[in-house]
């Protein structure tokens, strides 16, 4: 039968203990100790700052659909599908907002995602920047929006690179369930 449980050192509590001969039985166990826990979904909610990323994501993605559907043309073929964009950061916000690992094991799947679409969609875009024989009339306006869209695709890509890291420490962990190891320390 496999174990289910394994110790792996992220849970530590100490509990100083007093001398025995000092102490009666009541005052043996502290009503107070301390327990430092070092999960990392918890130090990715803390360090990996997912609410504020995952809003700045969501904005940036709605600002790429809108500036495609404003300006049309074949630019709607790479500013369209980031709408991807907005569901993953709406989910890396919740994952930031509640301990739920299915909603995080998801927002670190779109998350690769959108970093592989927003660099495919930057290539595009700079090809359709380098070829712009569609759009001779307005070709001041198309290019400042083009480069307004790579920008904001740049951006999409250090914003998903960034949670995808700090998500693979909370999602890509080895055992789920682990017993703490307790230290009983003598008192001073």
């Amino acid at each position: 039968m496999k174990t289910t449980f394994v110790c792996n050192e992220s849970m530590v509590i100490s509990i100083p203990i007093r001398k025995l001969n000092d102490a009666g039985a009541a005052d043996l166990m502290p009503e107070k100790f301390n327990c430092v826990f070092k999960d990392s979904y918890k130090i990715f909610v803390i360090n990996g700052k997912p609410k504020p990323l995952g809003a700045a994501q969501a904005i940036a993605g709605v600002f790429l659909c809108t500036l495609g559907l404003i300006v049309r043309g074949e630019m709607l073929i790479y500013t369209v599908p980031c709408a991807l964009f907005v569901v993953s950061g709406l989910l890396s916000y919740a994952a930031g907002k509640g301990p739920h690992m299915g909603v995080a094991k998801l927002s670190f799947s779109l998350n690769i995602i959108s970093f592989f679409w927003s660099v495919a969609a930057f290539a595009i875009s700079l090809i359709h920047l380098l070829n712009p024989y569609h759009y001779w009339p307005h070709f001041t306006v198309f290019t400042g929006v083009n480069g307004l869209i790579m920008s904001l695709l740049v951006v999409e890509c250090f914003l998903a690179l960034f949670l995808i890291f700090w998500l693979s420490k909370a999602v890509c962990r080895q055992h789920f369930n682990t017993l703490p190891i307790i230290l009983l320390k003598h008192g001073d």
